[in-house]
């Protein structure tokens, strides 16, 4: 019988071939793959989350935590789609417009589909009319901007103008993050939040779907 605590730990500790190989076994036994994302593998990142907010974890713990998650999620994947599995949002992430920094949006991604979110990575130098279309033709109803340069900060107000002239600003929530980014340049553009580190984004985007 596969001991699906030890799955939980395996993400927890960043152990990929291990994750990989107890939810192969679990599936075997016939375990429901749903079962196994909402029990275990959420629960999993949501406490890597809690050590990285309580300084207990770094960056790097974060990254090889979300490896494993996602070496995980990739064996699964088929499994949910097969069985109906709904994400908890569906999240375009972008680097927006005239800035090619990717690290702290691949973390950020990382950590939102640790979290239960389907994920479409529109990459860097993201126009804002890529972020419109990530809308209209793909049901984004999360957007998650992310700027390291105080150059391309515009660039995020810019998408939002461009989604209030496309009709859709009402459709989908805005996130934004980044060094430069704080809270009040959130609330002077009219995002509807601001996270300044890749846990505390699952949480603002979990808050902000349920609302």
């Amino acid at each position: 019988m596969a001991d699906l605590q030890k799955l939980y730990e395996a993400i927890v500790n960043g152990k990929a071939p291990d994750a990989k190989a107890l939810i192969e076994r679990a599936l075997a036994e016939k375990v429901d793959p749903q079962e196994i994302v909402t029990k275990y593998m959420i629960p999993a990142m949501d406490e890597v989350g809690r050590r990285f907010e309580a300084n207990e974890y770094f960056v790097p713990e974060l990254l090889i935590s979300a490896r494993a998650m996602k070496t995980g999620l990739g064996v699964l994947k088929p499994l949910l789609t097969k069985s109906g599995m709904k994400p908890a949002g569906r999240v375009a992430i972008g680097t927006v417009k005239g800035d090619l920094h990717d690290i702290g949006k691949n973390l950020v991604a990382a950590m939102l589909e640790g979290g239960g979110f389907e994920i479409i990575d529109l990459g860097v130098d993201v126009t804002p009319e890529k972020f419109v279309a990530s809308v209209k033709e793909k049901g984004a109803t999360v957007i998650a901007l992310s700027a390291l340069l105080t150059t391309t900060m515009t660039s995020m107000k810019n998408t939002i103008l461009a989604l209030q002239e496309a009709g859709l600003r009402d459709k989908v929530k805005v996130i934004i993050g980044g060094a430069p980014i704080t809270q009040q340049y959130a609330d002077e553009i009219g995002a509807d939040g601001y996270s300044d580190n890749a846990a505390g984004a699952v949480q603002l985007a979990r808050r902000l779907v349920a609302a």
